[in-house]
């Protein structure tokens, strides 16, 4: 082993610890409204990277995430709520038998929300995965729409309309959200790093060059598809255990979008890149709801500031940012140990004095 890979390789470990030590700091002793907006970025960091793998990695437009999130959101509502609270909640029609007596633990019923999307990404890309760029987005956008609408007439199972509600909140615990967005986060390098990964970048490239090379592209693309309804439904179970509360207005198709727009912030085929992303986005957004009020500086008021005010300046330091990063903020690299340090290498060789012809320096 080099000097190079013992150096990574302790740097990464020095980096778990900090980063298990500001977990557990800000889960034991920062603010319950800081944690669950850190909480929401780690689970839109899972959603973003699900939707990374199928649009940034194999290059398929897809716009379906909502409608997986929303399956696997609704999973862990039905099955970890309380056996007694059940008839109360639904109370305009009663649960149906098949499932009014299951209850699952917080695990179980969050991998089976992810099985359950992904089966449905399954259902969903074999038939549509068979058009291309503005075909597919289409495609995949209906059905998420379909998806939206199915739980909202399912009365017997999600409740229709109303929702369901008391959810317990596990992922309000920072270990949770956390834990299974770095597992996420693990599986994906290992995947993009993998044949496979390697596959699904050449098929992003030129899918007529990557089936001549031998690459079943309906294979790899339902592959992807299906990965990334599975994650997507985990960080939806996640999502749902945050709120407390899940109903069908949550997953309007609109919610996609935030998705999309932490890819191409982030950098479409860029890991790093999504998870930078996802806080920035996530943060800015909270950051900026001061500006929805109304604000008094010295007395006056200034009425220019009002409901949506922030989405206005939002959209203008978004629009700068495209503008300088074309390609995202990382583009298609990552963020590695070597990157960091010919960084701060560059850095200090231009702060070093230059010395004179005689060898000398003043």
């Amino acid at each position: 082993m080099n000097n190079t890979k013992k150096r990574n390789i302790i740097c990464t470990a020095i980096l778990a610890v900090i980063v298990l030590a500001l977990i557990y700091f800000a889960n034991n002793y920062l603010d319950a409204y800081i944690v669950r907006i850190l909480n929401l970025c780690a689970i839109y960091t899972i959603i973003g990277l699900s939707m990374n793998l199928i649009n940034g990695f194999t290059g398929l437009f897809s716009l379906g995430q909502a409608g997986f999130m929303a399956i696997g959101a609704y999973t862990v509502a039905i099955f970890t709520l309380p056996l007694d609270m059940r008839s109360t909640i639904f109370y305009m029609e009663p649960m149906n038998p098949a499932i009014a007596g299951i209850h699952l633990s917080f695990v179980p019923a969050l991998l089976l929300g992810g099985v359950i999307a992904g089966f449905a990404a399954f259902l969903i890309g074999a038939p549509v995965l068979r058009l291309r760029g503005d075909y597919l987005a289409i495609a995949t956008l209906g059905f998420s729409e379909i998806i939206r609408i199915l739980l909202t007439n399912l009365q017997s199972i999600t409740n229709g309309a109303l929702g369901i509600n008391k959810i317990p909140d596990n992922a309000n615990n920072m270990w949770w959200s956390f834990g299974v967005a770095i597992v996420i986060l693990i599986l994906t390098a290992l995947l993009i790093n993998s044949s496979y990964g390697r596959a699904f970048k050449a098929i992003r490239e030129d899918d007529i060059a990557a089936e001549a090379m031998g690459i079943n592209l309906f294979k790899h693309k339902v592959m992807s598809f299906v990965v990334g309804g599975f994650f997507a439904g985990v960080g939806g179970g996640l999502y749902a255990s945050l709120l407390g509360t899940v109903d069908p207005k949550q997953f309007y198709f609109t919610l996609t979008y935030n998705f999309l727009l932490i890819i191409v912030l982030g950098g479409m085929g860029s890991i790093s890149g999504t998870v930078i992303a996802s806080f920035i986005v996530t943060c800015g957004l909270e950051l900026l709801r001061t500006f929805d009020e109304p604000l008094t500086v010295a007395g006056y008021e200034i009425s220019l500031f009002r409901p949506g005010f922030s989405m206005v300046i939002f959209s203008l330091l978004l629009m700068i940012i495209v503008l300088f990063y074309s390609k995202g903020l990382m583009g298609r690299t990552e963020l590695t140990w070597d990157r960091i340090f010919n960084f701060f290498g560059k850095m200090k060789s231009k702060k070093a004095p230059k010395s004179t012809e005689g060898g000398s320096t003043k």
